[in-house]
């Protein structure tokens, strides 16, 4: 505005020459005035935009094992650094490894971004270690058609005694108790899923104050945590969810690819891969390939091996039963060591996961074929070593026993010529042989070849 009024001081105090200079220099004045105060305008109002919320979602489908509980650490660090407003873990589980279970929940309970557990979608089940994961989170919800419940730990690995099994379970309850109390949730009813095994449906968790909230979806789930207070690692926080920006955050492939082999049908089957690779580079060495990936699986299947409940008497019955294979192609035994390797690779196969639990556990329908097939593949390599044993030689002086050729002279005891093979050597002969005759190779003698008539 002052510039303006100075362009008109201007042209009013000046002669008429400088007039129109006056008034093209008081017209663009008043062009940038108006310039300069749309820009305050603009500016002001891009200040005054509130930066959009963020909700970090990942799916957790499965067993809970040492790769899902690095993949729940990650996305607690994660939601900490975007600042969400929470992280929410979409979980069906069956239940998992008890280590992996309290790594996760130390996480939880120490992440600074609000953690929810939605139990989704429609037939998904929180059991076992995923009550646990449940009950740990800040904010506990449910879609329709879900159940919680069935929490009694189950020891992996070995048999415990009465002694030992009521130590677990008594650690058990008193931990999922103390997580119950300190979320506000009913800590009677988590003792019972420890100690009775109870298991209920998401309107009865409702009922007992197991969950917070039941969502048909996560867009009803956002709206109903809108406004929420829950306490973080940092404090008190307020859920601003209504409207937020959904951020799923996938499993790497890294962790997929570990994931995947910790199933104990694939590490069961990257075990025998890994048997077989190195068996067939041993007998026969430089073909590489075989023993390379043979390396590879074996590796890949004794990492999983780690992650799973491992019965060491069944784990060596399998390596027993291969041994008696690999016999089976020195030893003549009449079939008694495949017989003797077959019953050893079934029953290591029973035995290999001592667990309880059903997803611990190796399906018949694996077992079954990879033994016939593994009994096969070496019954028929055992058949071609017997052949390659029982056929003649073919060259050196073993070779040419037996061959039938022709005398090129008459032989003598003393010497003559034979052609055997396309080849002409010296031969002599205990009798008279006529040129011409056919002639049967019966010795070889340094370069010389001791031969006799051939029967007609």
């Amino acid at each position: 505005m002052s510039s303006v009024l100075l362009c008109y001081n201007f042209i009013v105090s000046n002669n008429r020459g400088s007039a129109f200079w006056g008034l093209l220099l008081f017209l663009f004045s008043i062009l940038a005035g108006a310039a300069g105060y749309a820009a305050g305008v603009s500016a002001g109002t891009a200040g005054a935009v509130t930066p959009v919320k963020k909700v970090l979602l990942i799916t957790v489908n499965g067993i809970i094992n040492p790769v899902a509980s690095e993949y729940i650490g990650g996305a607690v660090k994660q939601a900490a650094d975007l600042k969400a407003e929470a992280l929410i873990i979409e979980l069906d589980t069956p239940g998992g490894l008890d280590s992996s279970m309290r790594s996760i929940i130390r996480e939880i309970l120490k992440s600074p971004a609000p953690v929810v557990v939605y139990v989704a979608p429609s037939g998904s089940r929180a059991a076992s270690a995923g009550v646990f994961i449940t009950l740990a989170a800040h904010i506990a919800a449910m879609a329709p058609g879900t159940n919680i419940g069935a929490a009694h730990p189950v020891q992996i690995g070995e048999q415990m005694d009465k002694v030992m099994s009521e130590k677990v379970t008594n650690d058990a309850a008193a931990f999922i108790k103390t997580l119950a109390t300190q979320r506000g949730r009913n800590a009677r009813w988590a003792e019972d899923a420890v100690r009775k095994s109870v298991s209920i449906t998401e309107t009865e968790a409702l009922k007992l104050r197991v969950i917070d909230l039941i969502a048909k979806d996560v867009a009803t789930l956002l709206s109903d945590l809108d406004g929420r207070k829950v306490a973080t690692a940092t404090g008190e926080h307020v859920l601003n969810t209504a409207g937020a920006e959904v951020v799923e955050r996938e499993m790497s492939l890294r962790n997929k690819i570990l994931d995947l082999i910790s199933n104990p049908n694939v590490a069961y089957i990257l075990m025998l891969l890994g048997f077989y690779g190195l068996f067939f580079e041993l007998t026969n060495p430089g073909a590489i390939f075989p023993g390379v990936m043979g390396g590879i699986c074996l590796v890949l299947g004794f990492y999983a091996l780690q992650t799973l409940p491992v019965n060491y008497a069944g784990l060596m019955l399998i390596i027993m039963g291969i041994v008696f294979f690999v016999l089976e192609l020195k030893i003549i035994s009449h079939g008694l060591l495949t017989v003797g390797g077959i019953m050893a690779l079934i029953f290591g196969s029973l035995m290999l996961f001592e667990s309880p639990l059903p997803f611990f556990k190796l399906s018949l329908a694996v077992i079954i074929p990879v033994v016939l097939i593994t009994a096969l593949l070496f019954v028929f390599t055992a058949r071609l070593a017997y052949k390659a044993f029982k056929r003649r030689p073919l060259t050196g002086a073993d070779g040419l026993i037996g061959l039938e050729g022709t005398a090129s002279t008459d032989i003598t005891p003393q010497g003559g010529t034979v052609r055997v093979h396309g080849e002409l050597w010296s031969a002599w002969s205990d009798a008279l042989v006529p040129a011409g005759s056919a002639v049967v190779v019966e010795a070889l003698q340094g370069l010389k070849l001791k031969v006799r008539r051939a029967l007609p």
